[in-house]
């Protein structure tokens, strides 16, 4: 464990994430995106520590590798394109299935692989895969937040790394002879009380640093499928794929009842209480959104560049709906070929300058990056209120 990193009793899982992502920010370990915290983070070096999993045995053999999208990953998906690896990729947030197959180009450069490894290539050169599709992962990798040496695995709170795994049980796509392995900085392994897993938390057989590579033995079994008791009807609206594997095991006559009672209309409104989400914890509250800057200043507006001079607003509103970039206002300057997007903070704002990494309108590349206070200033043109 990094020296200066200790967790006090009766810590919660909430808690070891705020002081992971505190630490390396404070220590400056963390590369593009930052701040990291809310992220699974992406630490310096990651690529590096990420590429030694072709040192594993495990990967030697291996011929299909699911990586999870997280920017600190992007060396294992480069490692698995170099080897030639079929690599499988969580379709973000789960939203339209469950995997995209990555397919680089016939005869692809290292650069194009490299591209392949990137959200953008995510994008760019995948294939969807559906339910019925042959799938069989011999090899998953995750992102973490924090880990310990004996496999027990946190991540950012929102279960997804958890749910995909038990997705893939549910459709056959993994065994219990599936080997999972998280990279992360030495700093993010840490002592985890086993008493804060749940029997949907996902432990790993690796740990890949950029100074060890870490065999955990972990006996603790992993999710045999989806805990139905835990979804709710709105994460099902929300995950379509969802819906299919419940009516799926539904047919097969498994036990299917949901969170929620099946006429559930009520919405909860107290943010505070257990989610889906957040593994069964307690989060604190959201904070609410202030009202976008007008000036667009530097911290919370991010700038979009050389954009084609056929292209219409409604279209660039289309993109950014495409990649969950949504503006609390958009200032619309067609004669100069650019736009504004102003956010609630810089955070969030860093956050959709990832999102929008490698950003093209029309096969035309435009350049995104955070507003300058004086770009703005003259002629505002036409603002579009989202």
């Amino acid at each position: 464990m990094e020296e200066g990193m200790t967790l006090t009793a009766g810590c919660s899982k909430w808690d070891i994430r705020q002081k992971v992502w505190d630490y390396i920010e404070k220590n400056n370990l963390a590369d593009f995106p930052r701040p990291v915290h809310h992220r699974i983070p992406n630490f310096k070096n990651s690529r590096q520590a990420g590429q030694n999993i072709a040192s594993l045995g495990v990967f030697q053999t291996t011929r299909e590798v699911k990586v999870d999208p997280d920017k600190p990953l992007e060396g294992v998906r480069l490692a698995a394109l170099q080897a030639h690896k079929t690599l499988l990729v969580p379709t973000p947030r789960l939203r339209s299935g469950l995997f995209n197959r990555i397919t680089p180009p016939p005869g692809a450069t290292k650069e194009i692989l490299r591209i392949c490894s990137t959200s953008q290539g995510v994008r760019d050169y995948s294939v969807p895969l559906g339910l019925d599709a042959a799938v069989q992962v011999d090899l998953v990798v995750v992102g973490s937040v924090a880990v310990s040496e004996k496999g027990w695995r946190i991540g950012k709170g929102e279960g997804f790394a958890d749910m995909e795994y038990a997705m893939m049980v549910a459709m056959g796509a993994v065994t219990d002879q599936t080997i999972v392995v998280t990279v992360v900085h030495d700093c993010q392994v840490l002592d985890i009380p086993e008493e804060l897993l749940g029997d949907h938390d996902l432990t790993v057989d690796y740990i890949l640093t950029p100074t060890r590579v870490i065999k955990t033995d972990c006996t603790r079994p992993k999710p045999t499928g989806i805990i139905w008791s835990k979804i709710s009807h709105e994460m099902m609206e929300k995950i379509p794929i969802l819906k299919k594997l419940w009516d799926k095991e539904r047919l097969l006559g498994k036990d299917v009842t949901l969170k929620d009672e099946p006429d559930s209309s009520v919405k909860s409104t107290d943010h505070t209480s257990p989610s889906p989400h957040t593994n069964g914890e307690a989060r604190p509250p959201p904070v609410r959104p202030k009202a976008a800057p007008a000036d667009h200043k530097d911290s919370s507006a991010v700038y979009i560049g050389d954009i084609p001079s056929t292209t219409r607003v409604s279209e660039l509103k289309s993109i950014l709906r495409s990649r969950d970039a949504f503006p609390l206002q958009l200032t619309w300057q067609g004669a100069q070929r650019r736009a504004f997007l102003n956010y609630s903070d810089p955070a969030h704002a860093q956050l959709v300058l990832e999102k929008l990494e490698g950003l093209n309108i029309g096969g035309h590349p435009v350049r995104v990056e955070m507003a300058r206070g004086q770009r703005s200033r003259g002629g505002l043109g036409e603002e579009q209120r989202k």
